[in-house]
Order: structure tokens, then sequence, then C-alpha cells
């Protein structure tokens, strides 16, 4: 049986994704390719609305890259091939997934892990962790969206200043600057992600799918563009069963029962 890198776990509709390649949960090919599994088979599944990224043990979510990996991918064209465009592919998929994520970092959060960190829709952080892209140290810098994904979020000023020095930032700094969402107290960081995401899983599906499309496209698109995506994703939510049940609820002063309106138009 191949060694397991990424484990699942699953609690009603909310599964949890644990990177596990002790001691510090770095980034193999091995586990970017189960990763990828795992993301694959949880975006069609039926019964998951919401995935929980975290790291196993409480040393780190993710430390970067396994570096041992690099000595083989270093003259021209290899590191792209070996690992680098497999890997964008992969953390693409993530920043771009259909179900609502929420990243737990639960211990050190550096280099790859980082950028794993940055695809999800919502990060949750102990508050004695500490985040960084240190790549420069190596003579490298972050290769698997970590540049422009800091950027988006952090803007230009703090990215250069994470990425072109390499030094870490606390938990702190990282919820001031908005690279992380939630600071919760020291080894709460699983629990408090895992609530978010049931919270999430209690949304309207089609509607968090259409309204997270829609956001993702903000840096990218002109305004008129979004607009006109704005206004096709709202059509499509408006005439959902979801949104039957969402206005028939509030008229009536209920609680909407969207679980059992689920199925799309």
């Amino acid at each position: 049986m191949s060694e397991i890198f990424v484990r699942l776990d699953r609690s009603g509709p909310v599964a949890t994704l644990t990177l596990d390649n002790p001691p510090l949960n770095v980034v193999t090919l091995g586990l970017t390719r189960q990763l990828s599994d795992h993301l694959d088979a949880l975006a069609i599944d039926p019964e998951v609305r919401a995935v929980v990224i975290t790291g196993a043990g409480s040393r780190a979510f993710c430390a970067g890259s396994d570096i041992t990996e690099f000595t083989d991918m270093m003259e021209p064209g290899q590191v792209v091939d070996k690992k680098l465009r497999r890997q964008n592919e992969i953390f693409s998929f993530l920043a771009n997934y259909p179900k609502p994520t929420v990243a737990a970092l639960n211990g050190l959060t550096f280099g790859g892990g980082l950028e794993i960190a940055l695809c999800c829709d919502l990060l949750v952080a102990d508050e004695s962790i500490r985040l960084a892209l240190p790549e420069i140290k190596l003579g490298v810098f972050p290769s698997s969206g970590g540049t422009f994904r800091a950027t988006r979020r952090i803007g230009v000023g703090r990215a250069k200043r994470l990425i072109l020095l390499g030094e870490p930032v606390d938990t702190a700094t990282a919820l001031d600057w908005g690279l992380i969402d939630y600071a919760v107290p020291a080894g709460t960081a699983v629990a408090a992600a895992q609530n978010t995401a049931a919270t999430l899983a209690t949304r309207p599906t089609y509607a968090l799918e259409l309204a997270k499309s829609v956001i993702d496209m903000a840096d990218d698109a002109t305004e008129q563009v979004l607009i006109e995506a704005s206004l096709a994703a709202s059509d499509q939510a408006f005439s959902s069963p979801e949104c039957r049940e969402g206005v028939r609820a509030f008229l009536a002063k209920e609680t909407p029962d969207f679980e059992h309106h689920r199925e799309r138009t």
C-alpha cells in the first residue's frame, strides 16, 4: 500500500483534508497528487458542501516544499515539467473550487504551505503561528501562485515585503494585513475552521458557487465584464430552488431549509 500523505475525514457535509507528512507536512510530489485526487472527488460529491484543509500535529500546517526534491530539478525546464506546472494546475483548481474552502493554520505556514492556504476562501490561524514566503533565501521565489495571490490579498507593498525579504510574520501582523481572516486561541484553529465550514454548509450551495465565481473575477476583469457576469449569475441564483426557499422562509419568518432545495434548475 502506498504511503498516505493526505488524510480525509468527514463530519456531515464538511470534509477535512489533513496534510500528513511529518514532522512539518512538507509538500512533496506524492502529497500534491493525493491532494489533487481528494479535491477532484470532493468537488463532485453531493454530500460535501464545504472543505477544510489543515496540517497534522501542532508544529506546522505546512512548512513548504521538500527541498530534497529540488536536486534533480535545477537544469533549465526541469522544475516546470517535474513539479511546478502540475502543482500550479492543482493550486488553481483549489483557488477556483466550486465549494467553499477554509484553511486551518495550526502551525508554521511557510512557502508552499502558505501558497496552498492562499487558495482557500477563508483562513483561520492559531494566534501563536508564523507565516512566511521564504523562498528567496534559496535563490528562488514563490512559484505556485504565492506572488500574485499574496498581492491580491495584502497589496503590492506588503507582498514585496513578505516575498523579497522572506521573513516570517506573526499571526497578529497577518491579521492586520488581511493575510488571514481570523486569529483564534492556540490549538483551536481546526475546530474554528470546521465550525466556519459547518456554517457555510448551511448556506445555499448554488448561490455560494455563483458568488465565488464573480468574486474571483474581480482582479482580472473590467467593471463592465464584472457587471455582466454578476447579472448572469444573479439570474441563475434568482431562478433556483434555493432562492424560492429562501424567500418563502423569509416571508414566513422561518429558517430556510436549503438542505432539501439544493437541486439546480
